[in-house]
C-alpha cells in the first residue's frame, strides 16, 4: 500500500507545507538526507497552545505531537516534489515539550508523533529521536518537532 492510500485509511490529509516563520528555509536536502526544520503544533483550527503539567495533559500533548509529524510529512512530500514514495525512511525527531519543570512524561507526550510515524509508515517509519521539555515555545506552542529522513 502507498503512503499516501495508508495516510487516506488512517484519515489523515496532509496540509500544505507550512512557510517558515523567519529567516530560514522549512527543509534542506543533502544528498539523499531531507532535513526538516521544527513544525509547531497546529491543526486546522490554528495553533495548539498550552503547558504540559499546567494546563493540558499528556493525552492532549500527544495529540499535538502527532499534528508535528504530520506537518513533517507535508514538508516532506514538499522536499520530495510531491511524491512520499521517495521516502527510504525516517532517520531521527527532535521533540521540544512545552512543560512545568516538574512534569517528566515528555517521552510520552512525543509518543504522539512517533506511534502515528509507525502506524503510517510502519517499519520505515521506526526512528532515533529525543524528547526534552523547553519553559516555553514559539507562539506559545505545546510541542515542537524537527526531523531527518532519508530518501531516494
Amino acid at each position: 500500500m502507498s503512503i499516501e492510500a495508508k495516510l487516506k485509511e488512517l484519515g489523515v490529509t496532509l496540509p500544505d507545507a507550512p512557510a517558515p516563520a523567519a529567516n530560514y528555509v522549512p527543509y534542506v536536502v543533502a544528498g539523499d538526507m531531507v532535513y526538516i526544520s521544527g513544525q509547531i503544533s497546529a491543526d486546522e483550527n490554528g495553533l495548539i497552545t498550552g503547558t504540559l503539567g499546567a494546563d493540558m495533559d499528556v493525552e492532549a500533548g500527544q495529540a499535538a505531537a502527532k499534528r508535528c509529524a504530520i506537518a513533517l510529512l507535508a514538508q516532506l512530500k514538499a522536499a520530495c516534489g510531491g511524491d512520499l514514495e521517495r521516502l527510504v525512511r525516517v532517520v531521527k525527531l527532535g521533540a521540544f515539550v512545552n512543560s512545568t519543570a516538574d512534569f517528566t512524561q515528555q517521552p510520552q507526550v512525543v509518543n504522539g508523533a512517533s506511534d502515528f510515524l509507525v502506524e503510517a509508515l510502519g517499519d520505515i517509519g521506526r526512528h532515533a529521536r529525543s524528547a526534552v521539555s523547553s519553559p516555553s515555545l514559539p507562539l506559545g506552542v505545546a510541542v515542537e518537532i524537527d526531523g531527518v529522513f532519508q530518501i531516494r
